[in-house]
């Protein structure tokens, strides 16, 4: 296995040479990167590469399916897969966007019909404030809790301290961890981590637009603790460093990693701040920081709560334009509509789909199946150490996302 997880290793850095978006993160032997551009490395021969990593891979004997090796095997198989489709696309191949999801991400998000949505948006219409469309409702309404500009970093940096605190009774991390934060702007995303390996990230926060205070909980804890940083800070320690699994040190974004990956990211907002604990350290903390009132923060996430029960709207969005059936602008307004996006977070989520495509499953789908999983295994919210066990496992073992179900 370690000679086929060498060849896979060199093989994404390839691809990576043909699509700059592919290779989130690698911090292997610095003497596999390929030393030319990509026309050294045709599409048609990495094709042929990965098909033949594939039949190596299928040659292995089946063991138990839950020993480490067998995992292993079925990781770095499902991996590949995705691999080809990949290569595929750059060729040129349309896939559907189910089918696309199914094949890079092992996974496809459930479909909902305009009325699903539209009953959501009545339900959340009798608490905003106002009348009208709710997208104007919502809009008008959280214009009071947008942080200032110069207060931002104060009051990310208050997230992050807890989040880490909170990340820490419960997870042991390696004593190097650290990582930096940038406000950076003209960019597709909200927030982003780079990993660069030895237990340290660059965390980007996107300022093209106001920013509100839910934000601060969500990205310091999905981009952060216990987070991307933490997904990788484990994965590096407990596959790559302990266990010698030389695959885990290249990051493949296009791949069924990236599900278990924003998945994990998403549910550990829950995790390290379940019920309304989270409600009542932002009153508590976060408000004051900010400059907002803070017995508001009650009612803010009453409302809050709502709203992320139509993140699939997105996903349909993305599914119906992608698929040719909606146009950008078509896209745009459903968005607006049913997301309760701003016109210019509409038209910057549309630029998410043109980039990334069917990867917007993996928030809100993989959110829900890391969920159910931990929960099936006694990760309840009464239970709050089982759940962190089970979070933690699925942080530092090669789970694939059909293996959540």
């Amino acid at each position: 296995m370690n000679t086929i997880a060498e060849s896979y290793v060199k093989l994404v850095l390839k691809v990576g040479l043909h699509d700059s978006d592919y290779v989130d993160a690698y911090y292997g032997p610095e003497e596999w990167k390929p030393k030319a551009d990509k026309s050294a490395f045709a599409l048609e021969q990495l094709h042929q590469d990965v098909d033949g990593i594939l039949q190596k891979i299928d040659r292995i004997p089946d063991s138990a399916p839950t020993a480490p090796d067998q995992l292993r095997r079925v990781a770095l198989r499902t991996q590949c897969i995705a691999i080809r489709a990949r290569i595929e696309m750059l060729q040129g191949k349309i896939f559907s966007f189910d089918d696309e999801s199914k094949v890079l991400y092992d996974a496809v998000a459930p479909m909902h019909t305009r009325e699903y949505f539209e009953a959501m948006l009545d339900d959340l219409g009798t608490l905003l404030p106002g009348s009208g469309e709710v997208s104007k409702q919502l809009e008008l309404f959280k214009r009071d809790f947008i942080i200032p500009k110069e207060k931002l970093d104060a009051v990310f940096s208050a997230a992050i301290t807890e989040g880490r605190k909170r990340t820490l009774g419960h997870i042991e991390l390696p004593q190097n961890e650290n990582f930096v934060v940038e406000y950076v702007t003209n960019k597709a995303w909200s927030g982003y981590n780079w990993y660069k390996g030895n237990s340290f990230s660059t965390i980007q926060m996107n300022t093209d637009f106001p920013i509100y205070i839910d934000r601060a909980i969500d990205l310091a804890c999905h981009e952060g603790y216990p987070g991307h940083h933490v997904y990788n800070s484990l994965m590096e320690k407990h596959l790559v460093r302990e266990r010698g699994w030389i695959e885990f040190s290249v990051y493949p974004l296009f791949s069924p990693q990236s599900l278990i990956a924003e998945g994990t990211a998403n549910f550990g907002i829950e995790v390290a701040f379940p019920g309304n604990e989270r409600e009542q350290f932002e009153r508590e903390v976060l408000f004051p920081i900010a400059g907002f009132d803070p017995s508001k923060a009650k009612q803010y996430y009453k409302i809050h709560a709502l709203t992320l029960k139509l993140s699939y709207a997105g996903n349909e969005a993305a599914r119906r334009y992608l698929n040719g059936t909606m146009k950008k602008e078509d896209a745009v307004q459903w968005l607006i509509t049913y997301a309760l996006f701003t016109p210019e977070r509409a038209e910057q989520r549309v630029r998410f789909f043109d980039k990334y495509r069917s990867y917007v499953i993996n928030y809100n789908l993989g959110q829900d199946m890391v969920k159910a999983y931990v929960e099936r295994r006694g990760g309840t919210p009464e239970n709050s150490e089982q759940r962190w066990k089970i979070f933690k496992e699925l942080l530092s073992n090669p789970i694939i996302p059909s293996a959540l179900t």
